[in-house]
């Protein structure tokens, strides 16, 4: 299992997202998404994580108006690894196992 966990955020609100193996979830702005991220810059619905099987995260943009972004580039798919750095928005997640 491994988790999104978003960095530089309240801590008061931490923003995390967590994500099984099997899972196909959205996140964007909309009601519609899987994880609701209502922050500028992020379109409605702005990517896709899928984990496979085996455990192996990637990330899909889902044609977003300001890019998904991995580690510093831009990415239309990437795979992500343990402490790779997606970012949304403005808001970074870092990828790290759960549990």
């Amino acid at each position: 299992m491994w988790e999104l966990r978003a960095r530089r955020t309240d801590p008061a609100r931490p923003v995390s997202f967590r994500l099984m193996p099997g899972a196909v979830k959205t996140i964007g702005r909309a009601r519609a998404a899987d994880f609701c991220l209502d922050v500028p810059f992020v379109s409605r619905l702005h990517c896709r994580v899928e984990v496979g099987p085996d455990g192996a995260v990637e990330v899909v943009d889902l044609g977003s108006t300001n890019g998904t972004w991995v580690d510093g580039k831009r990415v239309s798919r990437a795979t992500l690894a343990r402490g790779s750095v997606l970012r949304v928005g403005r808001v970074e997640f870092a990828l790290e196992p759960c549990g």
